[in-house]
């Protein structure tokens, strides 16, 4: 179970994934560095209208795609402050592919396809719905105000 374990905030905090369940999840790892930078908008938006729905987003920075997440926690976070207002959980940098992959993402990309497999870009999406298993993955490219993604996050809150 993805939500089963423990991980570090930006601000150094640790803390305990299952406090989500019961919620609608996105996870999502992210960049600041990136042409899907811009994402962090529509992260924003769908968790300003979701989230007092029982919606969550949890944010993953990562640098394992050509550099794009050089920054340190700190870096990020005031980052994601100051040009997109980013409110929804921010954890410390970890690597989502690879050798040092962390063992959330080692745990995501093992599931069966089409949810499982690997991460091929930043911002890659995937939505866990109430019970805390991982339904749908969301590729890279598309928006996360996108009709599929909402409707998704939506039908997922209904359940």
């Amino acid at each position: 179970m993805v939500l089963e374990r423990t991980m570090k905030r930006l601000d150094g905090s640790e803390e305990d994934l299952s406090n989500y369940k019961g919620k609608v999840v996105m996870l999502v790892n992210v960049a600041s560095k990136c042409g899907l930078t811009p994402q962090y908008k529509g992260l924003q938006a769908i968790y300003d209208e979701y989230h007092g729905k029982g919606f969550e987003i949890l944010g993953f920075p990562a640098n394992d795609f050509m550099g794009q997440e050089p920054g340190t926690d700190e870096e990020i976070g005031q980052f994601c402050e100051l040009n997109y207002g980013v409110t929804f959980p921010l954890f410390s940098k970890i690597s989502v592919k690879g050798e040092e992959m962390h063992p959330l993402y080692r745990e995501l990309t093992s599931l069966p396809e089409p949810i499982g497999g690997e991460v091929t870009w930043n911002f890659q999406k995937y939505l866990v719905n109430k019970k805390g298993n991982v339904v749908k993955k969301i590729v890279p490219r598309t928006a996360p105000e996108d009709p599929e993604v909402t409707g998704s996050i939506e039908a997922l809150l209904a359940e």
